[in-house]
């Protein structure tokens, strides 16, 4: 079964477990390996507790993409929420946002993956040697995912199973080391009256929590998105929490200045089972981010071919590869402009507006709910309970983590929008023209 949109084909190859690793993989990056000292050093022995409030912030944000994604059968997730509930430019800005997003923390992280191979070799992470690396991994993620989604899901089968064996492998053998220590002597009801800076702990580990809408976007590649993105988007929060709240006390038990370390779970590998378990966790921060950036290149490229269908990109970005029935112009535009990113562009300034253009792509999705639901809900369709106060929840939570992010961000974020608004423009011109 294929999905027709303007036009194009693209086959329907993804079944529930597609989907899900797909938001396994967008929530579990890199970042999961160098959070925990930063939450220890924020939160103390409440951070485990920290992983649990940023799951439930997020929670009523998943829960709105999750009814959402039971409407629509075709590719482009919030570009198709946005331009449904309020018009083409408001569409074509919420996927303006999740795009420049994407492509930043992928190129971000293709430059902690070279860095992470430099722990082996360390050559690999300077001059020219870095180039031709950063050139070869992103030419071959593209590659995967222009000739089919079914090998591009494969390899991302493998390397998540690398993944989560790695970590699992940690949390178990640590717990059957540290015993009745890997539980902390806290009050949970004291925590907020703690020295500790909830808040700022709050914004940290939130970004362990982000990613998971790169499921929806190629919707029109799934078998049945209204029953299996629901059951994926749960069931992946569910998972990546208890594994991120079980990693978490592990680290807090095993080393006593984690909170001051810049490699928490190398640190943590190396206190218990010495050098060799740094090599090995070594090993799953490579595939953890090897999965995660064939996640985003499969993902996002997306977008932009939903934007093209839309006619708010040039045609040229919905072209479709005649044998391999791939979105080929998308995903090649995508890994050029990432492989720019990483070899010329500096990342501080455009990670810093990633945060904003996120909540404000959870805030619209959150409030598309209430204007599609009555419009677009039937009875095969995921319909929240408790009428719109889950998305009013998720709005409200985009609202206080807004308030913990710097000036800075919001800027950068606005030069992008207005970037996005102008390219808006010359589409719709090029377009009447």
């Amino acid at each position: 079964m294929a999905t027709k949109t303007s036009g194009t084909i693209l086959p329907r190859n993804l079944g529930l477990f597609s989907l899900w690793l797909l938001v396994v993989n967008g929530l579990i990056g890199a970042g999961i390996f160098g959070l925990p000292g930063g939450a220890a050093r924020l939160a103390g022995e409440y951070s485990p507790l920290i992983y649990l409030l940023c799951a439930l912030l997020i929670l009523p944000i998943l829960l709105c993409m999750a009814e959402l994604a039971s409407y629509f059968r075709a590719s482009g997730g919030p570009v198709r929420y946005g331009t449904a509930a309020f018009g083409p430019f408001v569409g074509f800005q919420a996927g303006w946002l999740y795009y420049i997003a994407r492509l930043v923390s992928f190129a971000a992280n293709s430059v902690l993956l070279v860095d992470s191979i430099g722990y082996f070799w360390s050559a690999a992470s300077v001059g020219f040697n870095r180039a031709l690396l950063l050139a070869v991994i992103i030419a071959s993620l593209t590659l995967i995912n222009v000739v089919g989604s079914v090998r591009a899901m494969r390899s991302l089968a493998l390397l998540t199973v690398i993944k989560f064996a790695v970590l699992l492998l940690l949390v178990i053998c640590s717990a059957s080391i540290l015993g009745p220590k890997l539980l902390p002597e806290f009050n949970p009801l004291t925590a907020f009256n703690s020295p500790y800076d909830i808040g700022a702990a709050t914004l940290l580990l939130i970004y362990a929590f982000v990613g998971f809408e790169s499921v929806v976007v190629p919707a029109g590649e799934a078998k049945n998105p209204a029953r299996d993105m629901p059951k994926a988007l749960i069931l992946g929060l569910v998972l990546v929490t208890l594994l991120y709240i079980s990693i978490q006390l592990v680290s807090v038990a095993a080393v006593q200045t984690i909170a001051q370390s810049s490699s928490p779970l190398l640190d943590v590998a190396a206190e218990l089972f010495g050098p060799l378990g740094a090599m090995v966790l070594m090993l799953g921060v490579v595939a953890s981010v090897a999965a995660n950036l064939l996640g985003a290149i499969f993902s996002t490229p997306r977008a932009s071919f939903a934007l093209a269908e839309d006619g708010s990109l040039p045609r040229w970005f919905a072209a479709i590869q005649p044998r391999f029935l791939t979105p080929a112009n998308s995903i090649i535009f995508f890994g050029v402009l990432a492989l720019c990113l990483t070899l010329y562009g500096s990342f501080l300034w455009l990670a810093a507006a990633t945060v904003v253009s996120r909540l404000l792509l959870y805030g619209l999705t959150c409030a598309a709910v209430p204007v599609l639901r009555p419009k677009l809900a039937t009875r095969d369709s995921f319909v929240l309970p408790l009428g719109y106060s889950i998305p009013l929840l998720g709005i409200l939570a985009c609202g206080w983590l807004a308030l913990q992010v710097s000036l800075s961000s919001v800027i950068a974020t606005t030069l992008f929008v207005l970037l996005g608004t102008a390219l808006y423009f010359l589409a719709r011109w090029q377009d009447r023209k």
